[in-house]
């Protein structure tokens, strides 16, 4: 009987509390409101015809925990402080880490049997960017990209020159054996055996994902910044490079408009400027992000015959995911704590 008394007293302490609080000229709403700045993050894993068939469930599972896992561990980045770049660095290293993408260890073989790896990230704040193509045995190509970066004086680095700055900055390197699966490999004897000399990119070729990696993230600071890595294509020739490691192509981050990062067909986004171009959009046209990315996406990319997608955040902490493919491997944690992680078109 004491403890409901007491009880008792306390709730209404309680409430008269709050009833002098609410009445002293609207301090306390004030106080109580949440005022922390947005962040978010956004990744993807590729592009392209994705359906439900190619998959068993053990496999769909893993690629969903990896997208997670990615996504995740770039948010806690983000809510406990740091910055969009950290952010988007360390989710992009955990999707090359994955046998199951075409970056970093799960890359694709080119012609000759080998893995050649791009990568490219920018930092919204100051227009600082680095990029690296054609190089071999980089474990995480983002963390070399981001070396060119923050530690030279270029913005692209290429194949030997690339690697050889990268032994000086201390970038860990793989043997061959790290990045063989044997999907990858039987994707090249198919390709190998399909391929006609006019015809290296067919989209309607499960083995032909355009299964890319990126990120973009809004940190606490307000600051934007993008990310993308790949293996580029199964089967490519001649030192071929697509948009992925393209500033303004395939990665774009400008605190003043949006972050992106681009996965599809590389010569169309290369072509299109299509990261650049949708945060021109939001700049110069005042459209908001959604807009701005269907008018590129649904719009030109696809009157030019572009397949592919891309993930885009604005310095609200706006998100957009959009592709105009049958699918699109894809994870986001918006400004207020919402995980989604999905793959089809239907989700």
């Amino acid at each position: 009987m004491i403890f409901l008394m007491d009880e008792a007293m306390l709730n209404y302490k309680t409430i008269l509390i709050w009833i002098i609080a609410i009445s002293n000229a609207g301090l306390t709403e004030v106080a109580f409101a949440d005022t922390s700045p947005p962040v978010a993050i956004a990744i993807h894993a590729g592009a392209g015809t994705i359906s439900k068939e190619d998959f068993t469930a053990t496999l769909e599972l893993e690629i969903r925990d990896t997208l997670k896992k990615a996504v995740l561990a770039g948010y806690e980045i983000l809510s406990s402080g740091g910055s969009s770049l950290d952010a988007v660095t360390r989710a992009i290293t955990i999707l090359e880490d994955s046998p199951h993408f075409n970056a970093g260890r799960g890359a694709v073989f080119n012609a000759q049997g080998k893995h050649e790896l791009d990568a490219s990230i920018m930092d919204g704040s100051g227009l600082e960017a680095g990029a690296i193509t054609g190089v071999h045995n980089i474990r995480n190509p983002i963390l070399l990209a981001r070396k060119v970066m923050t530690d030279s004086v270029h913005v692209m680095l290429m194949g030997e020159g690339a690697q050889v700055f990268a032994r000086a900055k201390g970038i860990e390197f793989a043997d061959d054996d790290y990045f063989f699966t044997e999907r990858r490999w039987q994707q090249l004897q198919k390709a190998k055996k399909e391929a006609k000399q006019e015809a290296l990119y067919r989209p309607e070729t499960m083995d032909h994902w355009m299964s890319t990696v990126g990120a973009v993230a809004l940190d606490i600071h307000g600051n934007l910044a993008a990310a993308t890595s790949t293996g580029g294509m199964t089967n490519k020739r001649w030192g071929r490079v697509g948009d992925s490691p393209i500033i303004g192509a395939g990665t774009y981050a400008d605190n003043r408009s949006c972050a992106v990062s681009a996965t599809g067909h590389g010569e169309y986004f290369i072509r299109a400027t299509v990261a650049r171009d949708i945060c021109a959009r939001v700049q110069y046209q005042g459209l908001d992000l959604a807009a701005a990315a269907d008018a590129v996406i649904h719009g030109q990319l696809r009157e030019m015959g572009g397949d592919g997608g891309i993930i885009a955040i604005d310095p609200k902490g706006e998100l957009a995911l959009t592709f105009n493919t049958a699918g699109m491997y894809r994870a986001s944690v918006d400004v207020e704590g919402n995980l989604d992680v999905e793959i089809y078109n239907s989700e």
